[in-house]
């Protein structure tokens, strides 16, 4: 059972959270939900904030700067961000933590724990690429929310389990979701 933060932002892509959180089921899950996630959930989701929150062990919000998994002593052995937003991705890349995500991202950088961005964005602009490119040099995981196609999906579900079996790839967690490539 690993210990995982898993932090929620603004940006689209709400499915690839949820179907995330309910892959982890097992696991110790800390959930850090925006308040821009929150009406991007409404618009996107027949779901609630609150139905994220039952898939996580605990929940913060992401004002909430003197949660225990913001403090380099309270052990946890990695990081999500999915969707990550372009603006979470640009403030992690320039070390400003002004809230729990920024704050939990910069934890992870400086204990050299896994940190995994999953930005949704499209087109990138070149300030995103170099952002992308700066944290990528430093270790951290870019993982683009861009699903495959060779494990021939039927329907949208089936899209978000390629990113999500990506996720839980680069985590060491063991998944069902996608065969990977047979050639």
């Amino acid at each position: 059972m690993m210990k995982i933060v898993v932090a929620v932002t603004g940006a689209s892509g709400m499915a690839y959270a949820h179907a995330l959180l309910r892959a982890l089921k097992g696991h110790d899950v800390s959930l850090i939900i925006s308040d821009d996630a929150k009406m991007v959930i409404k618009e996107e989701t027949d779901f609630t904030s609150k139905d994220f929150e039952r898939l996580a062990g605990a929940s913060f919000s992401n004002d909430h700067m003197t949660a225990p998994i913001s403090s380099g002593s309270n052990r946890f052995d990695a990081m999500v961000i999915v969707p990550c937003s372009s603006t979470t991705l640009s403030k992690i890349a320039v070390g400003i933590a002004d809230n729990l995500t920024t704050r939990v991202a910069a934890v992870c950088m400086k204990e050299g724990r896994r940190l995994i961005l999953v930005p949704r964005e499209t087109p990138l602009s070149p300030i995103i690429l170099e952002n992308m490119l700066k944290l990528s040099k430093l270790g951290v995981t870019i993982l683009p929310a861009s699903p495959g196609f060779y494990h021939r999906p039927r329907n949208v579900q089936d899209l978000v389990d390629f990113v999500v079996a990506r996720i839980l790839d680069q985590l060491g967690v063991e998944q069902k979701l996608v065969k990977g490539w047979k050639a």
